[in-house]
């Protein structure tokens, strides 16, 4: 089966049709999702929470991304795995930047995700695409940034904070990244935005306008339970497959 990548996501986009993503931080799990065909498999920084018990994503280390990319490359032949970059792992300074996500390339990520917009994210985007390496970028609300936000709160509600986001998605563009996440965005702002950029577009809480959607998986399979996003549907119990597995046991 042919493995995915930058054109292939980008010909979805041509096409008008969906791509799939959702996260995995292990090789078994990576393995499954893989073998039922999903596109992308993001190793998120949301294991912060559901895997390693962490109060927030920005907890988690450079180091701990790299343990758990190796693991769910090895697991994956089709899917693209895009390494989501952790907080202050990008944000010192550019070569700093570069060190970190070429170490995640290295760990076995073919692409890697970035939060925010701005001239410094600008720059960095276009020097890794300068130097091969593919980016999604990631607008909305950006999880990284919740004590400045205040909060998980909806972005881009207004027509004028549309606009703004479109802006920042078209400097994204031009600067190289490939795809955009937009997180917390209404459905109809999410379409315009969509509609508006010649790269795929990435629903996580934005509705189904656009080219694709990334869920955890923990939430999808029921397999966290300290927290449930409100946009996140659940197809399965498995906390209660699990638990009652050991329990028989």
């Amino acid at each position: 089966m042919k493995k995915v990548n930058t054109r292939y996501i980008s010909e979805i986009k041509r096409e008008k049709k969906k791509f799939s993503a959702l996260t995995a931080y292990d090789y078994s799990t990576a393995k499954v999702l893989d073998e039922a065909g999903i596109d992308i498999i993001l190793v998120g920084d949301s294991l912060a929470m559901v895997a390693l018990g962490y109060e927030n994503t920005n907890s988690i280390s450079m180091d701990e991304m790299k343990i758990f990319t190796k693991a769910v490359a090895k697991g994956v032949s089709r899917a693209m795995v895009v390494c989501d970059m952790p907080f202050m792992s990008y944000h010192c300074d550019i070569s700093s930047a570069i060190a970190n996500i070429g170490e995640a390339v290295k760990a076995g990520a073919n692409a890697v995700k970035i939060e925010g917009s701005g001239e410094y994210i600008y720059s960095l985007i276009k020097r890794c695409s300068e130097f091969g390496i593919p980016v999604i970028a990631h607008i909305g609300f950006t999880p990284q940034a919740i004590n400045a936000i205040g909060g998980h709160y909806i972005q881009g509600k207004t027509y004028n904070a549309t606009l703004e986001l479109l802006e920042q998605a078209k400097k994204l563009e031009e600067a190289g990244a490939f795809a955009i996440v937009l997180e917390m965005v209404p459905e109809e702002s999410a379409k315009y935005i969509s509609e508006n950029l010649n790269i795929a577009t990435i629903s996580c809480g934005a509705g189904r306008f656009c080219d694709g959607q990334v869920l955890v998986s923990d939430d999808v399979f029921g397999k966290y339970s300290n927290f449930k996003p409100k946009f996140a549907r659940r197809y399965g119990d498995m906390r209660k497959l699990i638990y009652d597995c050991a329990t028989q046991y």
